[in-house]
């Protein structure tokens, strides 16, 4: 089915206050689409029929867009190896690349970035990408396309810039904190007057109430320019100032900047669990692999302090699962070790070698067996290792199954668990 832009916020709508933090409704955006289901038999309704003959250009371009709405990234790569264009429009003027960049769909995003995606394309409201994804609150689509060298402050028809919709049609959320954030670090101007609201970003969150983006605009509009932009950005992340970050991103800092220890900023932040500044980072590009003098990385650290909201922060930076720490141990390891079930059930979710040996010669299970105490949180994490394909097989170095160190420690639930 044809897919159709909502009624969105008309203009007068913009140069009145929003309201008093949540007594005005939200208003609405000016890029909703239409999301109702498609019919049975339609080509959206499933990805399982044929592909047309590459030849006929709107078809397959209209089954790419299909393809975008499902975030179906499978599908869209194998649309756009057969000819489909990532630029490719229907009469609302949605692309593939639009559509990720509004829906917040980042694998698809980079997708359409590395197959010609025209950057500064515009959709119905002379938007750009950077417009649409500041107005849903998509921080790392933003930095996404802010790294990729989109305009930073194309003002669309109804006077805005992309640091005005994050606020004037945003909201006080954690999401939208992260998107002010990435916005700031990338350099978009931060006094421009809406020319429809007549109102600066500031001014915005003031009107509505929100709180939370106007302290992040006043900080980072009002904060002395770091005369050591490297040092200020190392001193933030270890401190868990998001704001004072995007200041010194925004002041030049290179992203990789290295302490005393070689430790960079998202290191930093991983070790001290600051996930918004992570959050920042990562959508700005930081590296989730720099080794330190350590050999400790962002993401190894998530398994020796157990954060899975770090470890969700991270995620997106698409880390190197396999590198070692130097005990030349994966993340699992300490994990099961110290006992972190929650980051246990979440980390074998994501394809890492469960299996993997370490130079003690021990298995994530053999650790958790090893070096715990035995108890319910140790027993939960033999249990879900198991469950996810941990091989109880694999022996110590003395040879030495997980089996026979269980009962040699008298842990009957672990015994009960590895004899099933």
């Amino acid at each position: 089915m044809r897919r159709t832009v909502l009624a969105v916020l008309p203009l007068a709508l913009a140069l009145v206050a929003c309201g008093d933090g949540g007594s005005t409704p939200r208003p609405e955006s000016s890029g909703s689409v239409d999301r109702t289901p498609a019919a049975p038999g339609s080509p959206s309704a499933s990805s399982s029929s044929a592909e047309p003959d590459p030849a006929d250009q709107a078809a397959l371009d209209e089954r790419l867009r299909d393809a975008a709405w499902a975030d179906d990234v499978r599908r869209a790569r194998r649309l756009v190896r057969q000819g489909a264009d990532v630029n490719a429009k229907d009469e609302t003027e949605q692309s593939a690349y639009l559509i990720a960049t509004s829906e917040g769909y980042l694998d698809l995003l980079r997708l359409t970035l590395r197959n010609g995606a025209a950057i500064n394309d515009k959709d119905s409201w002379n938007g750009t990408g950077l417009i649409r994804a500041a107005e849903r609150g998509h921080g790392l689509v933003v930095g996404e396309l802010l790294r990729a060298g989109i305009d930073r402050d194309h003002v669309n028809r109804i006077g805005y810039q992309a640091i005005h919709e994050a606020v004037w049609l945003g909201e006080d959320t954690t999401s939208y904190a992260t998107t002010v954030r990435v916005l700031a670090a990338g350099g978009v101007r931060l006094q421009d007057r809406s020319t429809s609201a007549g109102l600066t970003p500031l001014e915005m969150a003031r009107e509505r109430g929100l709180d939370g983006l106007e302290r992040i605009l006043e900080n980072v509009t009002t904060a002395d320019q770091p005369t050591d932009p490297a040092a200020a950005l190392l001193r933030a992340a270890a401190d868990g100032d998001a704001d004072a970050v995007a200041v010194a991103l925004r002041a030049g800092a290179d992203i990789e900047s290295r302490d005393e220890h070689d430790r960079t900023a998202l290191l930093l932040a991983a070790t001290y669990d600051h996930v918004a500044v992570a959050e920042l980072l990562v959508a700005m590009g930081a590296d989730p692999d720099a080794l330190d003098d350590r050999h400790d990385t962002p993401w190894l650290v998530t398994g020796v302090t157990g954060s899975v909201a770090m470890l969700e922060a991270l995620l997106p930076a698409n880390p190197d699962l396999t590198i070692r720490n130097r005990y030349g141990g994966l993340s699992p390891i300490p994990a099961s070790e110290r006992g972190h079930v929650d980051y246990v059930r979440r980390v074998v979710r994501t394809g890492i070698d469960l299996n993997h040996v370490n130079d003690l010669g021990w298995t994530a299970l053999l650790e958790a067996i090893i070096l715990g105490d035995g108890g319910a949180a140790h027993q939960e994490i033999v249990r879900i290792l198991l469950a996810a394909g941990a091989d109880p097989g694999i022996a110590d170095g003395d040879g030495v199954t997980p089996l026979q160190h269980a009962e040699q420690r008298g842990y009957d639930e672990m015994v009960a668990l590895l004899r099933r």
